[in-house]
């Protein structure tokens, strides 16, 4: 048995992200501004129960099979989950599938999605090649700084779930706020950042891209009073609203780790055999396979985004 643990949020600096990140976190810097909240990062650290203190990467490697489930028991912590704050717009990257990867020496590549936690009006990504422009010319525009017009371009609203296989270039704009739930990899290959002087990956994208991929919004699907966002090869994500008291459907066994962030009020998680704890706003909860019984109760309407990894 592994008892559920909240985890503590890392802190990640970007050039392109904020120096406050009020009201979503109570964080402030005078120095390098802060784009990412890795959230189980392998550096982040359980702030609740016996294991407080401890890291994500160092639990996962005592505890890996009551912890991820015996289908995961040979795998790292498998998903990454970030909180991003994008005050200017990222660099166009894409990320290699794991046949490329492996290639590469790497043991995964990086399938992701994103759901919006806000969007301003007007608040777009872009995600994938327009129709109809070949290799030939994505080399051209590369080159001549025009890459942008290439882009398709996706308006996006509050709520709305994004998937970007790999293989997809894409980039992220101001005006939006995002869960970004992914492979456990940091491979991103940089193929266009607007003149700046950082590094590009131009062999290493071009071998990755794909003009067409399954990206795009995927719409909700509603089952038994809660959302499943989506469900795919590397992870499921449904969205649940809590009303006061418990959800006793979200609480039964599970083959796999889970992980819950909350979005709105504030989450109680308890059981017999452990001490509760509170997930407040913004912060998340893991809920290990071989989790003693626990029970969920909302302190106020709650809404949880629950995710899960496939199994294998």
């Amino acid at each position: 048995m592994l008892s559920p643990f909240r985890l503590a949020p890392y802190f990640r600096t970007r050039p392109w992200g904020f120096q406050d990140l009020d009201p979503w976190y109570n964080f402030k810097t005078d120095g390098e501004p802060i784009g990412e909240v890795w959230l189980t990062g392998e550096m982040c650290l359980a702030d609740t129960g016996p294991l407080k203190g401890a890291s994500l990467a160092d639990i996962t490697k005592q505890h890996r099979s009551a912890l991820l489930g015996p289908a995961l028991a040979e795998k790292d912590f498998p998903l990454l989950i970030k909180v991003l704050f994008p005050k200017d717009k990222l660099s166009v990257q894409v990320h290699p599938d794991d046949a490329l990867a492996q290639k590469y020496g790497e043991p995964r590549g990086k399938t992701e999605c994103w759901y919006a936690l806000d969007a301003r009006p007007g608040a777009q990504v872009a995600l994938g090649i327009r129709p109809g422009v070949t290799v030939e010319e994505v080399t051209a525009a590369v080159h001549d700084a025009s890459l942008e017009s290439q882009l398709d371009m996706v308006p996006v609203q509050k709520g709305d779930l994004i998937f970007v296989d790999a293989g997809t270039v894409h980039a992220m704009g101001p005006g939006v706020v995002i869960l970004e739930t992914q492979q456990t990899s940091d491979l991103t290959y940089r193929m266009y950042d607007y003149g700046s002087a950082r590094e590009l990956h131009l062999e290493k994208s071009f071998a990755a891209m794909k003009l067409t991929t399954r990206a795009g919004k995927v719409p909700p699907k509603t089952i038994d009073g809660h959302s499943v966002l989506i469900d795919e090869r590397y992870f499921r994500i449904e969205r649940w609203p809590i009303r006061t008291g418990t959800e006793p459907a979200l609480t039964g066994p599970s083959e796999v780790v889970q992980m819950l962030f909350v979005t709105e009020g504030s989450l109680q998680i308890s059981g017999d055999e452990f001490d509760p704890f509170t997930v407040e706003r913004n912060q998340i909860a893991v809920i290990p396979s071989a989790s003693p019984c626990w029970t969920l109760d909302g302190q106020d309407p709650t809404e949880i985004i629950r995710i899960l990894p496939a199994a294998d």
